[in-house]
């Protein structure tokens, strides 16, 4: 069995600095997103941006649908992902946090290919139409066997869902008195289905793959 190196700060930086850079825009909305406070927990970080960039090109997605876009950093790196005809379709219930996306997609160029919904994520959700290539999903955590529950319909098959935080920061091991029971439930739910493969990456705070068979 290899040996499992244990991801310092440090190695973290050089990982980040020797793969896909964030460019000037994306620093920026970064920036601008780290200044809103401890809400700013919820940014997705830059491996796992230059992953969804990377991923959404690898499986040559052209229409993809995002469930909670916060200030849109996600977002932007699927889209940037997407052909000039692509489509991503976000969900999410502030139109005040998603407004600062919205000015950066604008500066990248990206914002033709994104088609903004807010309101209710499950409601949203339900009404999706047609078949999409990829899904992203980091919203309320109680809600994702929910979530994948939808999704899982109306992704094509070789299509790739992606759910974030499924970690916990580690708490999915053991008892705690914060024990995060939603990602444990999800975890074990999607495990045993056998519509899907799944693959958990030890990146942020846990990011979940799934194929759909």
């Amino acid at each position: 069995m290899g040996n499992q190196v244990l991801v310092t700060d440090e190695l973290h930086d050089y990982m980040v600095g020797h793969g896909m850079p964030l460019d000037e825009i994306a620093a920026e909305l970064v920036a601008e997103t780290r200044q809103l406070g401890d809400i700013s927990r919820m940014l997705t970080t830059a491996d796992q941006a230059a992953l969804l960039t990377t991923l959404t090109r690898l499986i040559s997605a052209r229409r993809a649908v995002e469930i909670g876009t916060f200030t849109g950093f996600s977002a932007l790196a699927i889209a940037r992902g997407l052909p000039d005809d692509g489509q991503l379709i976000c969900l999410d219930a502030s139109q005040e946090w998603t407004s600062i996306g919205q000015r950066y997609w604008e500066r990248a160029g990206v914002s033709s290919k994104i088609e903004l919904r807010i309101g209710d994520g499950h409601e949203l959700a339900a009404a999706l139409d047609g078949s999409f290539d990829l899904a992203f999903v980091d919203a309320d955590k109680p809600g994702y066997i929910d979530y994948f529950e939808r999704l899982v319909q109306v992704i094509r098959p070789n299509g790739l869902m992606l759910f974030d935080n499924t970690l916990a920061g580690g708490r999915v091991v053991g008892e705690h008195s914060d024990d995060p029971v939603d990602r444990k439930e999800f975890n074990a739910h999607i495990a045993k289905d056998d519509r899907v493969d799944v693959v958990i990456l030890g990146i942020g705070d846990g990011l979940t793959l799934v194929r759909r068979k």
